[in-house]
């Protein structure tokens, strides 16, 4: 008895009707005609007749026909029926009653051809819509069933079942259309096949499982045709028949010295960022400590075939640990409890006096790295682990000797002394000789690009808000703010001329435009300013009148300097500000927001006094 593969592979033997030619029996009954003319017979003519005729031939006794008659000219002769008349032509190229084309077809299967044709050669487009898709989704759940039907039976021959490998991967391909059709979504959830989908993610051969992965990338890719609510209808549904985990089991079990494992791994990450967008899924991915430690152990592992050692996965891997810190504490303590901290730190001191090659993935890794470490030290363990590293000593380092690592150990070190283990971050800073470095940036402020200034205000009023009162740091820190007669605070209030400046100039521009507005009108607006207004430097000029107040509060000669310097309304500037600020505090801050409100009252009342 055959076999299933061996139906399908031959082909079975079916009868063949053969079309006639209709000329034949044209010819036939000529022939017939032509023998018994000769014969000088009819159909009416009598038995005695053709008893004469056969006496006159001879004794052979055979009938007379046309071949026996002697042709002096064979070419003379036409044989068949005659031909159509010149200039007439048939415009169908069938008969009178439409029965037959050339080739010998009828018009309907001429038809039927033309349609295959069409379709075969995309000249026939498909309708995607709902009733297409669930045809799909029913020939998909076929070939995922046939296909673990025959991988069961057939377990130790995989001739036997790789032609149904084959189909799944096509039609896994074949549903790549879905991202062109948002309003599918919906639907595509509905009748199951996210979780068919999500499941193909365990496929034993990894190539099946490579091309799922690749498709859901497709689906959830920002540029595919879907609105915010029907793709968060997919990625929901995604997040719930677990696609995280099964995502991290396939990056253990693939390998990237292969071309297709390294396509593969590009493909996983490319789906966990599209996830990321929405910042509500961090925790989920985050919370996948398996996760964590791929992304870890593969920023940390060098690509040898690639320039400099960082390919493109390996810069991939940084960016995706680099969105997952960017605004969830909990993931920034669970990178620290993995030792991520002094991971990171390693790596970026390969940049302290080389910089990576610009415009290349080395440069982008480097980048996610300082990225990932910034926003790592605001949290209170996370910066305790930076101190134990010597992250304080090396962005120093860096300060002074880097190029490119300069802005961003600059960064690191503002995120650091405002984060929740600024205090002893503080007090690091000094003992590692750090306000030599800071102050002398400071002065050199209107050669540096406006972010640099800014993080170094930054640092400098978190050393004076952290710092503890009384302690040798504080001292020395205010001793270096009134030396060489007060230059430093000096400086001060020229940035604070600019920045006043460039925020004036904005408030004047969101006033025309708030004029004529309703109340809704202009607090549909508020945020767009308020962003406008940041911009400008709002936060920079804040920072700065803060620090001036803290002078005012520490040192009678700095009092008196300032007081000179900002002109008319001497100290009632920084009085306004400061309770500005206080207005614009959230009540529900918590432990740190109240901490703040209690430092800005106290600093309100020595600006008064």
């Amino acid at each position: 008895m055959a076999s299933i593969d061996d139906l399908f592979r031959k082909p079975i033997a079916l009868p063949k009707r053969k079309l006639e030619d209709p000329t034949k029996a044209f010819s036939n009954a000529l022939s017939n005609k032509s023998a018994k003319l000769a014969e000088g017979s009819s159909p009416r003519s009598s038995t005695n007749g053709s008893q004469d005729a056969t006496a006159s031939n001879g004794s052979n006794g055979r009938a007379a026909s046309v071949e026996d008659e002697p042709l002096d000219d064979q070419d003379a002769v036409e044989a068949g029926p005659s031909r159509p008349s010149q200039g007439v032509e048939d415009d169908a190229g069938d008969d009178e009653e439409g029965r037959f084309f050339g080739g010998g077809v009828t018009k309907q299967e001429r038809e039927v051809i033309d349609y295959i044709d069409k379709n075969e050669s995309g000249e026939l487009e498909e309708k995607i819509d709902a009733a297409w898709l669930r045809r799909t989704a029913i020939n998909f759940e076929r070939k995922i069933n046939k296909n673990a039907e025959l991988r069961a039976k057939y377990e130790s021959e995989p001739m036997k079942f790789v032609g149904s490998e084959a189909d799944l991967d096509a039609e896994i391909k074949g549903l790549s259309l879905l991202s062109e059709h948002g309003e599918l979504y919906a639907e595509f959830v509905k009748i199951g096949s996210v979780g068919s989908l999500v499941g193909i993610l365990a496929h034993e051969n990894t190539d099946i499982a490579i091309s799922a992965c690749e498709l859901l990338a497709e689906l959830t890719d920002e540029d595919s045709a879907t609105t915010e609510e029907q793709w968060n209808i997919l990625v929901k549904a995604l997040i719930k028949a677990d696609v995280v985990d099964l995502l991290t089991s396939n990056l253990s079990r693939l390998d990237e010295s292969s071309e297709t494992d390294r396509a593969g791994v590009y493909h996983i990450l490319n789906v966990l960022e599209n996830i990321m967008s929405d910042t509500d899924n961090l925790e989920v991915v985050g919370a996948n400590n398996a996760m964590l430690e791929w992304l870890l152990s593969r920023i940390k592992k060098p690509d040898p075939d690639a320039r400099a050692k960082v390919g493109q996965n390996r810069q991939y891997a940084a960016e995706i640990l680099a969105i997952l810190l960017q605004s969830n504490k909990r993931n920034r303590d669970r990178l620290a409890q993995k030792e991520g901290v002094d991971a990171l730190l390693e790596l970026v001191s390969a940049y302290r006096k080389r910089d990576p090659e610009k415009d290349s993935d080395e440069e982008e890794f480097a980048e996610n790295l300082f990225d990932c470490l910034a926003c790592a030290v605001e949290e209170r363990f996370a910066g305790e682990k930076f101190v134990e590293g010597e992250g304080v000593e090396l962005c120093l380092i860096m300060l002074r000797e880097g190029r490119l690592a300069k802005a961003r150990a600059l960064r690191v070190l503002d995120h650091a002394l405002s984060g929740g283990n600024a205090t002893t971050v503080s007090i690091r800073l000094v003992d590692a000789a750090g306000l030599k470095t800071i102050f002398g940036m400071l002065m050199k402020g209107h050669k540096m690009e406006r972010s640099l200034v800014e993080h170094i205000i930054g640092i400098l009023a978190s050393l004076l808000r952290y710092l503890p009162g009384g302690s040798a740091q504080r001292i020395r820190t205010l001793a270096k703010f009134v030396e060489n007669d007060y230059e430093k605070i000096t400086k001060l209030v020229e940035l604070r001329r600019e920045y006043k400046a460039r925020l004036s100039k904005a408030d004047a521009d969101i006033r025309r435009e708030r004029e004529g507005l309703s109340k809704a009108q202009a607090e549909e607006r508020a945020d767009e300013w308020l962003s406008r207004r940041l911009d400008a430097g709002l936060f920079t000029l804040q920072a700065i009148e803060l620090i001036l107040s803290w002078m005012v509060a520490e040192d009678n000669g700095a009092r008196q300097t300032i007081t000179i310097l900002l002109g008319e309304d001497g100290l009632k500037v920084l009085e306004r500000s400061l309770k500005d600020q206080l207005e614009g505090m959230d009540p529900g801050g918590g432990d740190e927001a109240k901490a703040t409100e209690e430092m800005l009252e106290a600093l309100i009342l020595c600006v008064e006094s």
